[in-house]
């Protein structure tokens, strides 16, 4: 009885080793993908462990910044995560930042995290609004970007004028 207790535990140390191995490619290394803005970079807005383990809480609090108090200059924009991370193909355009293989994906793939953020916000950069310079201009008429989102701010939206009357009521309450 005690031999097969030392086996299932033996068996149980050597499949977590496995696992910690197999998972250390995703946690080691580089973060910037190759054919990047961020790979000519030296560092990121932050540490890479700080992103790693906060980007979603410093996306969350610019977006509400930017959402409820209208702040455009924020340090943490996806639209800057986009800018900076994503790879150029061959025909230079970018592919998806969210597609197999690229930046966003690997991680939220590994770890099984759902990648929603791109079903409202461009999955490649927009060289011509995405910049700093123009997102900090924003107010000024004749700069008027997309923000990193799929529609452009002077196009009428999707949604009915109700639901943007809703949509503004919500984003007013605190």
């Amino acid at each position: 009885m005690h031999s097969s207790t030392g086996i299932l535990r033996t068996l149980g140390l050597i499949l977590a080793g496995s696992i910690a191995l197999l998972s250390s490619p995703v946690h080691s290394g580089t973060a910037v993908t190759p054919g990047s803005r961020a790979a000519g970079m030296e560092s990121c807005v932050a540490p890479t462990a700080e992103i790693r383990r906060n980007h979603m809480d410093y996306l969350k609090h610019d977006r509400n910044r930017v959402v409820h108090e209208g702040v455009r200059d924020v340090k943490h924009s996806l639209a800057g995560c986009v800018d900076c991370h994503a790879e150029k193909d061959g025909n230079g355009g970018y592919h998806p930042i969210n597609a197999d293989g690229q930046f966003c994906s690997g991680c939220h793939e590994h770890l099984a995290v759902n990648l929603t953020c791109f079903q409202c916000h461009s999955k490649e950069p927009d060289r011509k609004h995405s910049d700093a310079a123009s997102l900090s201009g924003i107010r000024n008429a004749g700069q008027r970007g997309r923000l990193g989102l799929l529609i452009k701010l002077n196009e009428a939206p999707a949604l009915s004028s109700e639901e943007m009357a809703q949509l503004h009521a919500l984003s007013r309450e605190e």
